[in-house]
């Protein structure tokens, strides 16, 4: 159990680490590392000193106590004074020296903290520092620039061997405020938690104020090479070419995307200097293992705006990239390792911006904040002298070097629908909601459409809340409407590159005798579930035959799709042409996998704005009871004597959407507790 004093150093720990995290430009997601240190009881009654240390693989953004490890710092010391260590020995030592086994294994440069005499310690990665670090005369500039108040140390892969270094130096310069690490990053230091903080802060502030003033921005990356493009001209090709992309580094695992085109990449990418500079190699260990050693970038002129051809060197791109890639891993494999995936975690387009890739809108996302970063390192690198990197060989002992590779290890196991992306029509209503809601739950990302797009928009901050950020997103849709729907799937391709899994949902009803029913009930019926079930999947079919990774499209139909349904001749007719609609894309979907299937309910009025219309009055009259009487009725007439909700339906839409269905196509299955007289035939 901890003191109050250790309760006290633990908190302010936290605190810091957070402050540190929050900002990108100073330290990386998943990178950087915090450290106090304390005392405690242990388990014999014994006062001893402790390290509370980051643990490996957290965020300093997100971390909360339980992502720090606290270890016996005695034992920990004596270290210094052997001559070699090897990786698989100082984790084994360290695991010893837990105070807690239930704790996390302690960050990689837990050495680098114990050895530095100070009682609080920041390692960062600051684009300023980093800037300098990667500098071709770096040593030189900050000699100028710091004078004996930094240690220079040359890059040392993290590990045993250079934190016996930087412990080494420090004590050999007691003068010292900071440790400057080759392509690497900043140590520094302070006796409280507030005075570390702020040591950190200035120090990184005032390499930044350094490198600000000699910027000209007319020369910056060599000056200018090609225009950027209109924002409407450029998120047109965008999304044109997303869905390309996203086929084509999806062969062996599906990817998700993110599209950036903000003004530092548009200033990098259209630049004279980018394809040199980005193949330079990555600005630090923690920014390649999120990006890969280099990004791809793709030789094309905007101003031409010939898109076939950019689609053309996309996939010559992607091809080399591949290529380089295996001979990469085939030079300097030495372990027993699986080679990652060979595709680009960044590509680079001229005009266009920046696309990321990952496992899911997360990992993306990371990719594309590090390359942000990058391109800041780059621009300050630059403007000191010549930018340089982590070599070949030096960033593959990192890529694949064990300790992170065991980061990769802890990750979750990944759901059913994980790199999936689903689109949703009517994904605010009923059933729409419950199935964006399962789907989220077994790892999709989501697009919720919806002509009502404040509760589209409440239901996307909701999943994201509840499975991550980036899990869904809002888009509004009239499926009437050809323009708007086209233009919703332009937003879905550009926040995700593309669509795995269509549910055409969105639907209204109507009821009235035949001789009663006007041509505007008709035409609206048709209009919104025939029609609108047609353009959509178009829409959706089009993207999926583009990706070249099959999909799977289902079709929400109605019991009344086989059943003529009493006083409702409009809406079973409409659900008719829905139901075969499915059928015929089934069979043209079959040669580019992408299977098509129905759900047919029956009676789902749980959360339904469907029954929350006159339709519910109007089916009562039909059968001769009340409103308030019909659920009951629809129960009584099931074979199961059941009701059907819309998690009922989401279940079916779930299976078809899911690899379970891998080998149906074409099916209708019916959700109704079982109505003899709607039995296909």
């Amino acid at each position: 159990m901890k003191r109050t004093g250790e309760e006290d150093a633990l908190k302010e720990l936290v605190k810091r680490s957070n402050l540190i995290g929050s900002d990108r430009s100073v330290c990386n997601w998943g990178g950087g590392n915090t450290s106090t240190k304390t005392q405690t009881i242990d388990h014999l009654g014994r006062e001893i000193d402790v390290l509370w240390v980051k643990s490996s693989g957290s965020d300093l953004a997100e971390a909360t106590n339980e992502n720090f490890t606290a270890l016996r710092l005695q034992e920990i010391l004596p270290l210094l004074e052997r001559d070699v260590m090897t990786d698989d020995e100082m984790v084994a030592y360290l695991a010893n020296c837990m105070v807690d086994a239930k704790h996390p294994r302690s960050s990689i440069e837990t050495l680098l903290h114990a050895f530095l005499p100070f009682t609080h310690v920041d390692h960062t990665h600051p684009d300023s520092i980093i800037s300098l670090c990667c500098s071709e005369n770096g040593r030189t500039l900050a000699r100028d620039m710091f004078g004996d108040r930094a240690v220079w140390v040359p890059y040392i892969r993290p590990g045993f061997e250079l934190s016996k270094t930087i412990g080494i130096a420090v004590r050999n310069n007691p003068q010292c405020e900071m440790v400057l690490m080759e392509k690497h990053g900043l140590i520094t230091w302070g006796n409280t938690s507030e005075e570390c903080y702020a040591n950190t802060i200035r120090i990184i502030e005032e390499a930044a104020t350094h490198i600000e003033a000699r910027i000209d921005e007319n020369s910056v990356f060599g000056g200018v090479k090609y225009p950027t493009l209109p924002v409407t001209e450029r998120e047109d090709i965008a999304s044109e070419i997303l869905p390309v992309v996203r086929g084509l580094v999806s062969e062996l695992n599906d990817a998700i995307l993110t599209y950036d085109a903000s003004d530092d990449f548009l200033q990098f990418v259209n630049s004279a200097d980018a394809l040199e500079l980005s193949q330079v190699g990555a600005a630090c260990p923690d920014h390649l293992v999120h990006t890969k050693r280099t990004p791809l970038y793709i030789q094309w002129d905007p101003s031409t705006k010939d898109v076939p051809l950019l689609k053309e060197r996309l996939q010559q791109g992607l091809e080399k990239y591949v290529e380089d890639y295996q001979k990469y891993y085939e030079s300097y494999i030495q372990l027993d390792v699986p080679m990652h995936d060979p595709f680009p975690r960044i590509i680079l387009i001229p005009g266009i911006g920046v696309i990321g890739t990952g496992k899911n809108k997360k990992m993306a996302n990371v990719a594309v904040d590090l390359y942000h970063r990058a391109v800041a390192v780059m621009k300050g690198a630059t403007t000191l002298g010549n930018f340089v990197s982590l070599n070949e060989q030096e960033s593959f002992g990192v890529e694949y070097w064990p300790l992170e590779l065991y980061k990769l290890s802890m990750a979750a196991p990944e759901k059913e629908l994980a790199r999936k992306v689903a689109y949703i029509t009517g994904g605010a209503g009923g059933i729409g909601s419950a199935t964006a809601t399962k789907m989220a739950a077994q790892g999709a990302h989501v697009v919720i459409a919806d002509l009502n797009v404040e509760s589209a928009a409440n239901l996307a901050m909701k999943l994201n809340e509840d499975y991550g950020e980036g899990t869904a997103v809002a888009v509004f849709l009239d499926v009437t409407d050809e323009n708007k729907v086209i233009e919703s799937f332009k937003k879905a391709v550009l926040n995700f590159g593309g669509v795995d899994l269509f549910v055409s949902n969105a639907g209204l009803a109507s009821s009235s005798a035949f001789i009663d029913t006007t041509l505007d009930d008709w035409n609206r019926n048709i209009n919104v579930l025939g029609t609108g079930y047609f353009l959509t999947s178009r829409e959706a079919f089009r993207i999926m035959v583009t990706q070249g990774q099959g999909g799977s499209i289902i079709f929400v139909t109605s019991k009344n799709a086989v059943y003529a349904g009493k006083n409702a001749a409009a809406y079973s007719s409409a659900k008719a042409v829905e139901t075969h609609l499915a059928r015929c894309l089934a069979v043209e979907g079959g040669p580019y996998g992408i299977r098509v299937n129905s759900v047919l309910p029956d009676a789902v009025l749980q959360g339904s704005k469907i029954w929350d219309t006159t339709w519910r009055s109007e089916r009562a009259r039909s059968y001769g009871v009340e409103p308030d009487q019909l659920e009951e009725y629809y129960r009584k007439r099931t074979l199961l004597d059941v009701n059907i909700s819309p998690q009922d339906i989401a279940e079916g839409i779930l299976f078809f959407a899911s690899p379970r269905s891998a080998k149906t196509t074409g099916c209708m299955l019916t959700i109704d507790g079982g109505v003899a007289a709607a039995f296909p035939r």
